[in-house]
Order: C-alpha cells, then sequence, then structure tokens
C-alpha cells in the first residue's frame, strides 16, 4: 500500500474516531465545555508518543503513514504537534522549543480571529 493510500485510510480512521469521542463526550461530560477537543489532543499526544518507541522498536516505520500521518493526524494534529515541540525540547533547542510552543497557539489563535474577522465583513 502506498504512503498516501495509508494517510488517506488512516485519516479516514482518525477523523471518524474524533467525531465519535466528540460525541460521546458531550453525551457523558455535557456541551458546556470542548471534552471531546481536549480528549483528542490528550490521547492523540499520549498515542503518539508509544507509537514513535514502539515503530523505533519493532522496526515499524513504514507504517508510520498510516499510524501517525494518517490515524493520528486524523484523530488531532494536536498529537504532531506535541511530538514537534518534545523533538526540539530533547534535541536541546529549549528557546526553539518554546518559541515553536508559543507561537503556534497565539498565531494559531490570532490566525482564527482574523478569519472570523474576514468571514464577518463579507455576510
Amino acid at each position: 500500500m502506498t504512503p498516501l493510500i495509508q494517510v488517506a485510510l488512516g485519516g479516514a480512521i482518525g477523523a471518524s474516531a474524533r467525531y465519535l469521542t466528540g460525541i460521546a463526550a458531550a453525551r457523558l461530560l455535557g456541551k458546556g465545555f470542548p471534552w471531546g477537543t481536549l480528549i483528542v489532543n490528550i490521547a492523540g499526544s499520549f498515542l503518539m508518543g508509544v507509537l514513535v518507541i514502539a515503530l523505533l522498536q519493532f522496526n515499524g516505520n513504514r507504517y508510520a503513514p498510516l499510524l501517525m500521518t494518517g490515524i493520528l493526524g486524523g484523530f488531532t494534529t494536536f498529537s504532531a504537534f506535541s511530538l514537534d515541540a518534545v523533538t526540539l525540547y530533547e534535541r536541546g533547542q529549549i528557546g526553539l522549543a518554546a518559541t515553536y510552543v508559543a507561537g503556534s497557539v497565539i498565531l494559531s489563535i490570532g490566525a482564527l480571529f482574523a478569519g472570523l474577522s474576514l468571514a464577518r465583513s463579507l455576510t
């Protein structure tokens, strides 16, 4: 199976799991807080950590497109963000890791506000 097909298949599985997790969280915990998003971000980051080590230990890098980019990428891109931040930190690039985290959060929220503003101005 080509890497692109692995990513596409995994993305469908991950996105479906994210959707179902959101529904379950809303039913179990209520809709007043984004529990589903919090749960998938934490679970996805945990699973990314497990997969990085497992794939290295068992020479399973050929499954990375399906499992990491596809399933976890469809489940939550926060897991990829978390891995990138920790990788920078573990390389000793602590300042760069902090800049990446702060920049990602601040710029992403800022971009969301900009998108809202643009879309509202057009309607």
